[in-house]
């Protein structure tokens, strides 16, 4: 398959999950460029749930980087406790905010290389805020779904999310590039799960190596082995 025809695939396929599953859920759209990059670093090893708990208690109390940058970290690791890792992920978001307030006058800055050279921020978190804070699409955030996904879908063959995303850029048409992490963030959550994925009730299985070549051969082998 040329990438040209995979280009029209992957069109397909997000239009197919858009169908099943509405962007927007995760409510980034609505929130500043300064609450999703605090948000996405508050997300690292935990559940959204536990997330946006966080954030809530978070930004309820303290809403700009100079307030959380003066706050005492006590105060923040209490805040954002059901995040996990609470202590570690306190004195990096103060000193993320610190360096917002003092360096770019509480303006998150509103470029990938800059957002990179904040402390603990890496391509994923970037290109998260880059999508999600101001609807700029420089990269395709991806995490384990989005290459997880990919990778069973048969749309790169790649074994870590740096070359998956390096992959992804050069096939997926860049109007796609800001729904696909959303898109295959929940999906990976709901039905193609890294365990047992659920393929019996997935709608793209016409678009997926994993379904034909896997899923379908192992039903196969249980049927005749009874």
């Amino acid at each position: 398959m040329n990438s040209m025809q995979r280009s029209r695939e992957i069109g397909k396929i997000i239009k197919i999950l858009e169908r099943r599953i509405p962007v927007g859920l995760f409510g980034k759209r609505n929130k500043s460029p300064f609450e999703v990059l605090i948000a996405t670093v508050l997300s690292q090893r935990t559940r959204d749930e536990n997330t946006s708990k966080a954030s809530a208690q978070l930004f309820a109390k303290y809403r700009t980087p100079k307030q959380i940058a003066n706050a005492r970290i006590s105060e923040i690791q209490k805040l954002i406790k059901p995040s996990g890792f609470y202590k570690v992920k306190a004195k990096r978001i103060r000193e993320i905010s610190r360096i917002i307030a003092e360096q770019y006058n509480s303006r998150v800055p509103k470029s990938l290389d800059e957002l990179l050279r904040l402390p603990g921020v890496g391509r994923k978190t970037a290109g998260i805020v880059m999508c999600y804070g101001f609807g700029i699409a420089e990269s395709i955030p991806t995490d384990t779904h989005v290459n997880r996904i990919s990778n069973r879908l048969g749309l790169v063959k790649t074994k870590t999310p740096e070359k998956t995303e390096i992959a992804l850029m050069q096939i997926v048409p860049r109007r796609y590039w800001l729904d696909l992490n959303e898109l295959f963030v929940k999906f990976g959550q709901l039905i193609c799960r890294p365990i047992r994925p659920h393929c019996a009730e997935c709608p793209i299985t016409k678009y997926c190596d994993y379904y034909t070549e896997i899923y379908l051969t192992r039903k196969n082998q249980a049927k005749h082995s009874t």
